[in-house]
């Protein structure tokens, strides 16, 4: 089967322009909807890079949308109470009647992220076991069994409802490209959602994924492949790169040399694009989320024009 496409919705950039308004963006999970698109997204943020609440406003995409898939593009749960996260989620999950994907991370180890934490009364150090005991609890919770939970929460005859439309919950993808994150996928997690990783790496590190499930008695055929990739579409190549370097340091405050080294991108042609993207649908990632450099109705069109050649591409 060709690639799924997603589309992330522009919430950050949407803050930092002074545009705080949830219309536009709900209009444009409609345009990429109509356009054929199969999922929307939404990245998270408190302080760092202040932007929308994400799973609030997937719960009016949810609606708006009413066909495409929803995700977290991705979601820093260790900031989260997971009793708390569960109920939304399981919410959440129900409003969108199971089309809802949880994609989670670890975030990265940047002074601002760190002050997030701080605020957030997460200690740093301890991120990443507070997420994994914390999804553990999420999904106890999701079974709609009493839960006793004695770790860094005491849950005491804890029962949630609603419980997930999704029997189990939804699936959990986690970003990451270093091989603690390959184990956590391979080991626990439904799929792997990557920002990082060119497409010869994405085969590589998602066989060896594989291999982990199968040692670790999963099923290897169950994990999804996914990827977070950035684009500017321009048949001008010069101006795309431009482009994209713009978004990029205006986005992070960063070189754009620094984060177009550390996270994968496209600046060119879409018949450009077309070929990149299908170079990892060849290395196994079944879904690809998009995130565009501005422009984003001419952006969506762009994508949208020549999916088609995708049509025939897959693992």
């Amino acid at each position: 089967m060709p690639p799924k496409i997603g589309y992330l919705l522009p919430t950050r950039e949407q803050v930092m322009e002074g545009r705080p308004e949830a219309a536009p963006l709900l209009a444009l999970a409609a345009r990429a909807e109509a356009l054929g698109y199969d999922s929307i997204w939404i990245g998270d943020s408190v302080t760092a890079r202040p932007r929308h609440d994400p799973l609030t406003l997937l719960a009016a995409v949810a609606v708006r949308a009413p066909r495409m898939e929803l995700g977290t593009a991705v979601l820093l749960p260790a900031l989260r109470n997971p009793v708390l996260l569960a109920h939304q989620v399981a919410t959440l999950d129900q409003i969108s009647e199971g089309r809802f994907i949880l994609g989670v991370g670890i975030a990265s180890d940047v002074p601002n992220i760190r002050t997030e934490f701080e605020a957030c009364g997460v200690p740093w150090e301890k991120r990443i076991g507070r997420m994994m005991e914390g999804l553990r609890l999420c999904r106890a919770l999701w079974s709609g069994e009493k839960v006793e939970w004695d770790g860094r929460w005491r849950v005491r005859d804890a029962v949630l409802g609603p419980v997930p439309h999704r029997k189990g919950g939804p699936p959990i993808w986690i970003g990451g490209n270093g091989q603690p994150s390959l184990e956590r996928v391979g080991k626990h997690f439904d799929g792997w959602f990557p920002n990082g990783a060119d497409a010869a790496r994405f085969a590589t590190d998602f066989t060896e994924i594989q291999a982990i499930a199968r040692e670790a008695a999963r099923d290897p055929a169950a994990l999804t492949g996914a990827v977070y990739l950035t684009l500017a579409i321009d048949d001008d190549a010069a101006r795309a790169d431009a482009r994209l370097d713009a978004f990029m340091e205006h986005y992070y405050g960063q070189p754009a040399a620094v984060m177009r080294a550390r996270q994968v991108n496209y600046a060119g042609p879409a018949a450009g694009a077309a070929e990149w993207l299908a170079g990892y649908a060849r290395a196994g990632a079944s879904h690809l989320v998009l995130r565009f450099a501005g422009d984003h109705e001419r952006h969506l069109e762009a994508i949208a024009g020549v999916r088609g050649s995708l049509a025939g591409v897959s693992a």
